[in-house]
């Protein structure tokens, strides 16, 4: 292992709002079972300006949790990395809550201090400082807006080298939750029917999702033109335009045979999930993904989701274990079942502040941030 810290150039949010300012900080040297990575590319999430516009973690941090890079030093303790190994930074986990044990790591008991307490839970340390200060870091165990980022063993997924780093950040998250949500949360099977809504980049990672394992008619409900189009292109049967579609249920049932087996809401607005809810055959599922109004209920008719034995299901990360789901995503993509990097659009680091415009425009699916 290396004993030595590095020099780093990282994006800091130092007040709420921004803007990402680029600053030199110090990478402290892995612990036992930690790694420290060169970052290659890193993708931008949407909970990333979340949290830099308020969701409560330490300032002055680093964000950042797409990371894909290349291990450059590992702790005495790893076992499954070494040097030179290409890796997917994904989120963090306990490894010994209940969760943990049933290989359930989306839904560790200890999930928000091990990836919004911006420092190591154990000790409140955080591998990142400058001039002798510490820096918030550990975001989603990674905080990879920086040329080097400190992460776990556990949450470092060790990749194929055939396949560009600059393309695999965003299997950490965003993807993987879209994909997870329709393949492992819902659990679509080959055959059945998906209505997606919301055409962002976790709307349309469901999309290929369920493609890569043959499912049956997919709908997305998306208003902005370019990405329905999109949509078309990456294997919806259907796009709906909401904004040109009066009655968009009506359309869905008609274009499902009377509804569809399985529906996702990307989107987090009560009024779209009380459509949704009303899709379902009987027996289906709703996943829920979006982020909803702090206060909101959930919507929809109870007398109605119990005469069709209904469920719904909300979501974090997919109900995916990085470990194996981020391999499984690949082999998808290296098959021709999971055009991934049709959603990416790539950055130079230092313009990352263009990179979250574009996000919020909804000029970019998913930015790509390439050191």
């Amino acid at each position: 292992m290396s004993t030595a810290a590095l020099s780093a150039k990282a994006a800091l949010v130092r007040k709420v709002g921004g803007p990402f300012t680029l600053e030199d900080v110090d990478v402290a040297p892995p612990r036992d079972h930690e790694v420290r990575v060169k970052m290659v590319a890193t993708g931008m999430c949407h909970t990333d300006l979340v949290a830099r516009d308020g969701f409560p973690v330490p300032l002055p941090i680093v964000l950042g949790h797409e990371g894909a890079g290349v291990v450059e030093s590992v702790g005495s303790g790893v076992t499954t990395l070494k040097a030179g190994d290409h890796v997917v930074l994904s989120f963090n986990s306990c490894a010994h809550c209940p969760s943990c044990d049933d290989q359930q790591p989306a839904y560790c008991f200890n999930f928000i201090p091990n990836n919004f307490s911006g420092v190591r839970p154990a000790d409140g340390s955080s591998a990142l400082s400058q001039d002798g200060a510490q820096i918030g870091g550990n975001f989603f165990g990674q905080s990879s807006f920086g040329s080097y980022a400190v992460a776990h063993e556990r949450n470092a997924v060790k990749v194929d080298p055939q396949v560009p780093l600059e393309l695999l950040g965003p299997l950490g998250c965003g993807i993987q939750t879209g994909a997870g949500a329709a393949v492992n949360s819902v659990g679509i099977k080959k055959g059945q029917s998906l209505a997606i809504f919301g055409g962002g980049a976790v709307g349309l990672s469901a999309l290929m999702g369920a493609r890569a394992v043959d499912a049956g008619a997919v709908i997305v409900i998306e208003p902005n033109a370019s990405r329905g189009k999109l949509a078309l292109e990456l294997g919806a049967t259907h796009v709906i335009n909401p904004k040109e579609t009066e009655d968009v249920l009506g359309r869905i049932k008609e274009l499902g045979g009377g509804g569809v087996t399985h529906a996702l809401d990307t989107t987090g607005i009560p009024a779209v999930i009380a459509v949704a809810v009303e899709t379902l055959l009987p027996n289906g599922t709703l996943g829920l993904i979006g982020v909803p109004p702090p206060d909101a209920m959930m919507p929809g008719n109870l007398m109605s989701m119990l005469l069709r034995g209904v469920g719904v299901k909300c979501i974090t990360e997919g109900d995916a274990d990085p470990q194996t789901f981020i391999p499984r995503m690949i082999g998808w993509y290296k098959e021709g079942k999971f055009p991934f990097d049709k959603l990416i659009k790539k950055f130079p680091f230092d313009q990352i502040n263009e990179a979250a415009e574009a996000s919020e425009k909804g000029d970019a699916i998913k930015p790509v941030l390439v050191f």
